[in-house]
């Protein structure tokens, strides 16, 4: 049970999709906030905690994708980008900046609803804010693989003593590999696993950017990567 009412940053120059976001989520009972520019963003989040981050792209100066880097750089709140810019490259875009997923507008109300309850819901028992029972029946708080240390608990990550900046989506990947070291995991079964959804035509760029970011985060040599290695063919695997 989530104990406290989750906050939400939307994130629109178009202040009627605000009001309309506004009122579906608090509706279903979320907190809202809204943020009409990049920069409006940077500032709320510096004054205040969230729990998802809706952004647009299309935004006069700082479009959603600076501004989601921009928010990495603070965060790893979840980021559901909303927008009307629907192409295979936009949609790779958004996840390279580090967004967590995409919806296309127009949406449908129970679509949104349903994504932002999934990411809200993943980030909390990933960040360790469900009850207590749930933290008791957690995996053990610490995962090595040689330099890598992982705390389960709080979320951390450290590579030789330095601590790594991951986001969510990032931290559930990584800690899948080190759960299952030498397994291999196909795309489709890295999406499901992670996202929680069923594999769709397209998905696989998805999984490939994110395993670029993460080996770009924990690999020495990212093009001759030591801990996330790839078997051609069949998906990816840890070692």
């Amino acid at each position: 049970m989530i104990l406290e009412t989750p906050h939400i940053l939307v994130v629109d120059d178009n202040s009627e999709i605000r009001e309309i976001i506004k009122i579906l989520l608090t509706g279903e009972g979320y907190q809202v906030t809204e943020a009409a520019n990049g920069n409006d963003a940077w500032k709320k989040l510096e004054d205040g905690s969230y729990d998802l981050i809706i952004l647009d792209i299309m935004m006069p100066g700082i479009n959603g994708f600076e501004t989601c880097v921009g928010i990495r750089s603070q965060s790893n709140v979840p980021v559901l980008f909303l927008s009307a810019r629907t192409t295979d490259s936009d949609k790779l875009l958004g996840f390279s900046s580090g967004g967590d997923d995409y919806l296309e507008k127009p949406f449908s109300y129970p679509e949104l609803i349903g994504r932002v309850k999934a990411l809200i819901r993943r980030y909390h028992v990933y960040r360790g804010k469900e009850s207590n029972e749930q933290k008791e029946q957690a995996l053990p708080k610490l995962l090595t693989l040689r330099g890598l240390q992982m705390d389960t608990e709080r979320e951390l990550v450290f590579l030789d003593g330095r601590q790594l900046e991951l986001t969510t989506t990032e931290f559930k990947m990584l800690r899948l590999f080190i759960e299952n070291q030498r397994q291999i995991f196909s795309a489709q079964r890295l999406y499901e696993a992670i996202w929680n959804e069923p594999y769709y035509y397209g998905a696989n760029n998805t999984v490939m950017v994110h395993i670029r970011n993460l080996r770009s985060k924990i690999e020495q040599e990212p093009g001759n990567p030591s801990f996330i290695k790839t078997a051609w063919g069949k998906g990816y695997h840890c070692e």
